[in-house]
């Protein structure tokens, strides 16, 4: 597979939205891809959590990549991420 690269942006998340490069890159490299908005690419793949956080605790966390894939690298644009 392609080398993954974060954006800027994307990495500028991180601490805000509570997900890891390694989550993100093992979400690219597993889950099924589909069509995003504006051409884009995303996936999504939850991770057991069982941690505090924003003062509430979660059983998950759903990472979902938002990127493109280009001749040589996958880049990731965002990363949303979701606690249940």
């Amino acid at each position: 597979m392609k080398p993954i690269r974060f954006s800027a942006h994307a990495l500028s998340y991180r601490a805000r939205r509570g997900f890891t490069v390694d989550e993100v890159e093992d979400a690219i490299r597993s889950s099924s891809w589909e069509p995003a908005e504006l051409g884009r690419l995303e996936c999504r793949k939850a991770f057991p959590f069982n941690q505090d956080w924003n003062g509430t605790v979660y059983a998950s966390k759903t990472v979902r990549p938002i990127f493109v894939e280009e001749a040589d690298e996958v880049v990731v644009v965002t990363v949303y991420t979701y606690y249940s």
